[in-house]
């Protein structure tokens, strides 16, 4: 498995070798010790979760202020374009974002790790969407920033105004949001 540190080094994308022929594919999803040797530091997954949108959902950017969750997410049907966020205060990158483009068909992986806010927009007319994360969800902790944040100003791959949840569209802007020493 190939891992690359974006621009926010902080942030890896993964890329599998995918063995396939004219029966389908396999592919190694997860390996913890390789997994491990990418980030640089023990990384304990505790909880798996799955999502399915349709086109031009945006879910995030979303955070835990306390209980912060590193994520490491993929899409095993349709595309979305996946976002993260750099909330540490003390970070030579905060308030910069990465983003990438995640597909059942690259089958590539993006580990977010904790401090940064994520999210993600639908691009294909269905997308699946799966993520291990290392904290355990604390709605009290969630923090969600507005997906159009003039000072984050994400480069969103959409030409149209995107589907939110009610609490999505009451994300704060980074100048106002709380954020990670």
């Amino acid at each position: 498995m190939k891992a690359t540190p974006l621009a926010i080094p902080d942030v890896i994308l993964f890329e599998p070798k995918v063995f396939g022929d004219d029966r389908g594919f396999f592919f190694e999803s997860f390996n913890h010790r390789r997994f491990e040797e990418a980030v640089g530091k023990p990384v304990n997954f505790v909880q798996d979760n799955h999502s399915r949108s349709v086109k031009n959902v945006l879910r995030g950017l979303h955070y835990q202020i306390q209980q912060p969750q590193g994520k490491l997410v993929r899409v095993v049907q349709g595309e979305v374009f996946d976002v993260a966020v750099d909330l540490r205060r003390s970070s030579a990158t905060f308030g910069q974002w990465v983003g990438a483009h995640l597909s059942a068909e690259n089958k590539h992986q993006l580990w977010v790790p904790e401090g940064f806010a994520h999210g993600f927009v639908v691009l294909s007319e269905t997308a699946e969407f799966l993520y291990k994360t290392t904290d355990y969800y604390a709605p009290e902790h969630e923090r969600c920033i507005i997906w159009n944040d003039i000072d984050l100003a994400i480069d969103w791959p959409i030409d149209t105004h995107p589907a939110l949840s009610g609490k999505d569209q009451l994300g704060k802007s980074l100048a106002h949001a709380d954020v990670f020493l």
